[in-house]
């Protein structure tokens, strides 16, 4: 007899899994401390799957794909796309944790993000792969704005994964498709909401790009996520929203507004779990002219140089690592790409 949903989502709450992949016709499967493991031995029937596309508002019959959420019957909110994959019903849902993360327990870089939060205007990047922690990063940031300092914080998400109770400061939520069209839409909104701090919960296209450097520029601070493989690249994927005859435009407002970015990696630990690699770079002085000119190899080069606290790059945090023993020699090298590389930097050659 095939599994009921609420035993998969039961399951999933008590091994801690990250996501649920459903599919008519295959066994469910969960993601489990970065492994994908097999869930009972029973597929999905299409009944199962129609009857939850149904339940995230979608219509099994005339829809391809959806974004959309769900709450299971222990109350665990879960990010939910429905999806056709040749012909059959899929579902890929991610659970969203609602205890409120402490930034110190997360392994980030605190000092530096929290110095960042001070500043009453700019743009703070987190950014990173999918699945790789950068919700929880701007949760136990903003979390930690809640608890020192006295600001309006607007959040506009797809979907809401952490609700904030209201402490030293206040807090208005919005949901993209429920409470605003689109995450450009809601900033524009957010701006006439006194705010002192917008957070945008993904940048995806030219349009949010734009109203999030736009509001950082006239006097809000920013915390935004994107998707890259390394700080360099958040600042140039962002650059390269912008078509040519706006390129200057965007350069301009980014080296202008950034204040830094954070790039996080998840590996697997030796002891088992999860050891978070970061990069950083802060924008100032000389890289911030490179970023107006669009200098990335000398934005890399300065970064790898290692002279600036601020600025450090994925490889030194991966010897870091593996120095310390959290993760071994083939993890290391498969998080750099470059072995030689690795093994240089290993033994302390430049």
């Amino acid at each position: 007899m095939p599994l009921s949903l609420d035993d998969i989502l039961n399951a999933a709450d008590e091994h801690k899994a990250s996501d649920v992949f459903l599919m008519e016709g295959e066994v469910p499967r969960m993601k489990i401390s970065g492994q994908l493991m097999l869930f009972g031995d029973e597929p999905m029937q299409l009944n199962q799957m129609a009857g939850l596309w149904q339940a995230c508002g979608a219509s099994p019959e005339t829809d391809n794909d959806k974004d959309s959420g769900l709450v299971s019957s222990s109350q665990t909110r879960y990010r939910v796309n429905l999806y056709k994959a040749i012909g059959r019903l899929g579902v890929v849902m991610r659970r969203i944790r609602t205890d409120l993360p402490v930034l110190g327990n997360l392994g980030v870089p605190d000092w530096l993000l929290t110095k960042w939060a001070l500043k009453t205007r700019g743009l703070i990047l987190i950014t990173g792969p999918t699945g790789m922690g950068k919700s929880t990063t701007m949760a136990g940031l903003l979390q930690w704005m809640n608890e020192n300092l006295a600001r309006h914080i607007v959040t506009i998400e797809d979907p809401i994964e952490f609700m904030y109770p209201n402490k030293s400061s206040m807090f208005t939520q919005r949901e993209v498709g429920r409470d605003t069209s689109t995450y450009a839409r809601g900033v524009r909104a957010a701006m006439r909401q006194a705010p002192d701090v917008i957070m945008v919960g993904e940048i995806r296209d030219l349009e949010t790009a734009l109203t999030t450097l736009q509001a950082s520029e006239t006097g809000h601070l920013v915390l935004a996520s994107i998707h890259s493989d390394s700080a360099v690249d958040a600042v140039d994927r962002l650059a390269h929203l912008f078509p040519p005859e706006q390129s200057s435009l965007g350069l301009h407002l980014l080296s202008q507004q950034l204040i830094g970015a954070l790039c996080q990696k998840l590996l697997p630990r030796t002891d088992g779990g999860m050891h978070l690699l970061v990069e950083h770079l802060e924008n100032g002085g000389a890289v911030k002219q490179w970023i107006a000119k669009q200098d990335i190899e000398n934005i890399r080069n300065y970064m790898q140089r290692g002279n600036d606290p601020n600025c450090c790059t994925f490889l030194t945090n991966i010897v870091r690592a593996y120095e310390a023993g959290y993760i071994t020699e083939a993890e290391a090298i498969g998080a750099c790409g470059n072995e030689v590389e690795f093994k240089r930097a290993a033994r302390g050659i430049s």
